[in-house]
């Protein structure tokens, strides 16, 4: 598999670092995560579980091993740096300034690890006038002005459905790690990674800017195309409390749906920019949409080339035949349910290790991999080094 013989120390908790790390764990990766004394990961009591493993957890920790340590004793840390020492990539979400107090650092690690690719991965980023500000996605959205543009119909802001701030992180520092483990394979030298959830919120914004850079004001998000001013780009209620979705607005899709609807007469408006010019049309598709149910339109949108959708709840979601095609979901041996692999590789594909490590299971096999004796081990279980 792409990362096979990278071994990563995970330090991150909640969401966007665990994914990460996951992520390499499913390309080959050896991910080493190192839970906090007491409960360990606080997603493994986040949400439902199923046979005593929270799903949150299953889904961002699969093939992990886990060792928890008490970073506040010194034998602690000093297991923690030897470990340090022998990986390629280091990832931590505390907030900045934690993990110099806790001795683990990039420059405590680097004097040991020269080579090493240490990402610190926050909301708002090491410095600047926010660095002491807590911060989950929420907050982080808030501050960027996504949450603003995230309306519901009574154009109010809604609580986006997909933690919008926490993935790009994720994806945007997987991708910073690849590129540093790829500019040292030529240098032979590690970086540090600065990565900020609220600035990779920033950089996926680049069809939202038109009126704050042309015009230097905050866009009207009711008349915006991607925010449903164009009425072939909109979602919409149907007969029996459901909805459907027409998910593009290039004018020859808006002809064939016009043209089966009989209504070319309204062909016109939808060559108008994104507006107020297309309220005559979304108020023609509100009252047609409405008039059947949800089934009705999926069957008859079937022969038409139109980009068109029902809106499916996450159940559909799960159930629907091309995420099952694509293997987007994928079932262990017990039956149970999983998500799958997004990077579809010819060769070496990913490969799924279902198992999601108890807390501390790898205490032992960990520190005996680092050159503790079985004695030594068993003084640091007794002195509460192991959390």
């Amino acid at each position: 598999m792409k990362l096979e013989g990278i071994k990563v120390l995970d330090l991150s908790l909640f969401l966007p670092g665990p994914l990460l790390t996951q992520i390499m764990v499913d390309q080959g990766a050896d991910v080493i995560k190192l839970e906090p004394r007491g409960l360990g990961e606080p997603n493994r009591s986040i949400g439902q579980q199923r046979e005593g493993v929270s799903v949150y957890f299953a889904n961002t920790h699969r093939g992990k091993r886990s060792v928890q340590l008490n970073l506040k004793t010194e034998a602690g840390l000093q297991l923690a740096l030897k470990l340090a020492a022998e990986v390629d990539v280091i990832v931590e979400a505390f907030r900045p300034g934690v993990i110099s107090r806790l001795g683990l650092d990039y420059e405590a690690v680097k004097a040991v690890n020269p080579g090493v690719v240490y990402l610190s991965l926050s909301a708002f980023g090491q410095d600047g006038p926010y660095v002491r500000k807590p911060a989950h996605d929420l907050v982080t959205e808030a501050y960027a002005g996504v949450l603003s543009t995230n309306l519901g119909f009574d154009s109010k802001p809604a609580i986006p459905a997909l933690p919008a701030a926490d993935m790009l992180a994720a994806t945007m520092g997987l991708s910073a790690v690849l590129m540093a483990l790829l500019r040292r394979k030529d240098t032979g030298k590690g970086d540090y990674i600065d990565l900020a959830m609220m600035d990779s919120l920033m950089a996926c914004l680049p069809n939202s800017m038109g009126s704050v850079f042309a015009e230097g004001k905050a866009p009207s998000v009711k008349d915006e195309r991607i925010w449903g001013g164009h009425a072939m780009y909109n979602i919409y209620p149907t007969a029996d409390q459901k909805f459907i979705v027409l998910g593009a607005s290039e004018i020859h899709f808006a002809k064939n749906l016009l043209g089966k609807l009989g209504r070319l007469d309204l062909l016109p408006l939808c060559e108008l920019p994104p507006g107020s010019g297309q309220d005559p049309v979304r108020e023609y598709f509100n009252e047609t949409f409405q008039s059947q149910s949800q089934d009705y339109w999926i069957e008859w949108f079937d022969d038409i080339d139109v980009a068109f959708a029902p809106v499916n709840d996450l159940r559909q979601a799960v159930d629907d035949e091309q995420i099952r095609y694509r293997q987007m979901i994928v079932l262990d041996e017990f039956g149970r349910e999983h998500i799958g692999i997004p990077m579809k590789f010819h060769d070496e594909p990913g490969r799924i290790n279902f198992d999601a490590p108890r807390l501390g299971q790898h205490n032992r096999e960990i520190a005996r991999q680092l050159g503790y004796s079985d004695r030594q081990i068993n003084e640091l279980q007794t002195d509460g080094v192991f959390g």
